[in-house]
């Protein structure tokens, strides 16, 4: 249950992020703001290679989570999805 709202809560928090550095307007809901996180987040690890879980919080993971909602963003946008 912890892990849960633990990923809610990093989610909103990777979300706000990537959507403030975003250029442009991001408009998005509060649901919506938190699996672009979450999203962001998995991405990230994807991409690192990286498949282990419970490591703690360090700022290469938290840059690169909001790195890859960043990602996610200008994909979606590529794609015609507007948000």
């Amino acid at each position: 249950m912890f892990n849960l709202i633990g990923a809610i809560i990093s989610g909103l928090f990777v979300g706000v992020l990537a959507r403030w550095i975003y250029w442009g307007d991001v408009t998005m809901g509060f649901w919506m703001t938190i699996l672009l996180g979450v999203g962001g987040s998995l991405l990230a690890g994807l991409v690192a290679g990286r498949g282990r879980y419970g490591e703690g919080v360090n700022r290469a993971g938290c840059f690169a989570s909001v790195i890859g909602a960043i990602v996610l963003i200008f994909v979606g946008r590529l794609l015609g999805w507007h948000f």
